[in-house]
């Protein structure tokens, strides 16, 4: 299945979570399981040749497609979580939204210097999540081997808030 193929599972939800916003549900995709498995192989298809060490998907649908790109591409799994989530010692970065301020959070050991990260999540909009996450995975003295979007809503700029010379692949742009 390609990306065409599962493109239309995919469904905007006008006006949510606040009016002007137009949400990108994946619901419908993850409930296709060949849609799923084509989503997630294109996710990972750049870093198969050489997998990083493990994934961090973010909260919350970069933990769905997340976990499932570190199985397809045989490494471990990190969540990164939104505040008080997380049971031990932690990093913070703080981030903007298009409607608003969040955080974003990892465990301190989650980990260790010169591991390979691969940063996974759902949409890129305005790359502010994106960004923090990046932040956090430099904090943690990792190397980020990169990112995997589903899909990139290109008018909205978030590619330019990447700040990186790891790659940035967006398995659809809309």
């Amino acid at each position: 299945m390609s990306t065409n193929r599962f493109a239309h599972l995919l469904r905007d939800v006008p006006d949510f979570p606040r009016p002007g916003i137009r949400f990108c549900d994946i619901s419908p995709l993850l409930a296709d399981a060949a849609g799923l498995r084509a989503a997630v192989e294109s996710l990972v298809a750049p870093w198969r040749p050489a997998p990083p060490d493990l994934v961090a998907g973010i909260e919350s649908r970069g933990f769905i497609l997340g976990a499932a790109a570190a199985t397809l591409l045989g490494c471990g799994f990190v969540p990164v979580r939104k505040p008080g989530k997380l049971p031990a010692e932690v990093l913070h970065e703080t981030y903007a939204l298009e409607y608003g301020s969040d955080r974003l959070e990892v465990h301190a050991d989650a980990a260790r210097p010169g591991q390979r990260v691969l940063l996974v999540d759902d949409v890129l909009a305005t790359g502010g999540t994106l960004a923090a996450a990046r932040r956090l995975v430099e904090r943690l003295g990792a190397t980020l081997a990169g990112a995997a979007v589903l899909v990139e809503l290109e008018g909205l700029g978030g590619r330019a808030r990447w700040a990186s010379d790891a790659p940035l692949h967006a398995a659809l742009v809309r």
